[in-house]
């Protein structure tokens, strides 16, 4: 009997010991036979975090939280994740929620790939959330002011508003409805393909020369774009000429550059500055065949006589001529 009841006792306790191990568990309490690294991240506000609740990395659990409390002004969160997840020196931390009434739980993000992975007790860089109380003030906020708005269109207010649209209406009814009239026979004729537009939308041929425009239009706009690629070349060949003028190069370079041609070019006129003035002087013999009458006379003279002598000799034969020819020798 007595074997009977402690083994009794022993099923109990057992049974009591894996249940209470299955529910602290499932409450998130209970990581004894479970390793992991612990890090740290400090907050403004936890909003309701407790010991307990699931570490996540993009949606996936890789931990949960050990310790929640006062750091100073902050409050300091230790967690502990699975060391298969890979935790960045940079990765940053931050609390979120599930739903609007579902639990809050401690977000990683990845980190850059570059950065080292966070050593044990490292302090993460944290990010502040909006709080489930925040929100839920301004969804308030909302809500009276949409209440605000449809108190407005309310009552003798909505009456005011659309008073005066409707008195207008009454009192250009037949305005109004010559307007819709004229509207339909405007509608009806461009249907019909009357007028410009109605042409315009229903002749192809109208169609046909629009399109022949715009490809006119094109080939001219090709042919500016040829004649615009010419002259980026003429300025292009230009510029090049004007550096090669300004390198000394080439007959221009070197006349532009070269101080020795500009010497030999200011010389040289100043020497036919001097002889033009010595030709005025009558200087030398192109100055006095320039400026001396007598010699112009003398030369006319022998000019004349020359052609009188020529004329004798037409006239005489050639036996004459070859007498006058050696008495001018002997």
């Amino acid at each position: 009997m007595r074997n009977t009841l402690e083994t009794r006792l022993g099923i109990f306790f057992a049974l009591a010991l894996v249940a209470a191990f299955i529910v602290l568990e499932m409450a998130g309490g209970v990581d004894f036979f479970r390793k992991g690294t612990t890090l740290h991240a400090r907050f403004e506000d936890v909003q309701e975090l407790k010991v307990g609740d699931p570490v996540k990395m993009a949606g996936v659990q890789i931990g949960r939280v050990d310790k929640v409390g006062l750091d100073g002004d902050r409050v300091r969160v230790t967690f502990r994740a699975d060391p298969k997840a890979t935790i960045k020196t940079d990765s940053v931390v931050s609390i979120k929620f599930t739903g609007l009434m579902g639990q809050n739980y401690v977000a990683v993000e990845f980190g850059s790939p570059d950065a080292p992975a966070a050593a044990p007790g490292s302090m993460l860089e944290s990010k502040e959330q909006a709080s489930l109380t925040d929100l839920m003030a301004k969804l308030d906020n909302v809500a009276v002011n949409i209440e605000n708005v449809t108190k407005s269109f309310t009552g003798d207010k909505i009456d005011n508003l659309l008073g005066p649209i409707t008195d207008f209406v009454k009192q250009n009814t037949p305005q109004l409805t010559a307007a819709i009239g004229n509207m339909k026979i405007v509608s009806d004729r461009l249907v019909e393909g009357e007028g410009t537009v109605g042409r315009l939308i229903k002749d192809d041929e109208l169609y046909v020369s629009a399109l022949s425009a715009v490809t006119n239009l094109e080939g001219t706009t090709a042919e500016i774009k040829l004649t615009l690629a010419d002259a980026r070349q003429v300025f292009q060949s230009a510029q090049g000429t004007v550096d090669s003028i300004n390198a000394g190069q080439g007959t221009l370079g070197k006349m532009a550059r070269d101080d020795r041609l500009y010497n030999e070019t200011t010389d040289a006129m100043t020497n036919l500055r001097e002889i033009l003035q010595k030709i005025n002087r009558g200087q030398g013999s192109v100055g006095q065949l320039v400026n001396d009458d007598s010699l112009l006379k003398n030369v006319k003279l022998s000019l004349q006589k020359l052609d009188k002598a020529t004329e004798g000799l037409e006239d005489t034969g050639p036996l004459s001529i070859l007498g006058t020819a050696i008495n001018s020798l002997f």
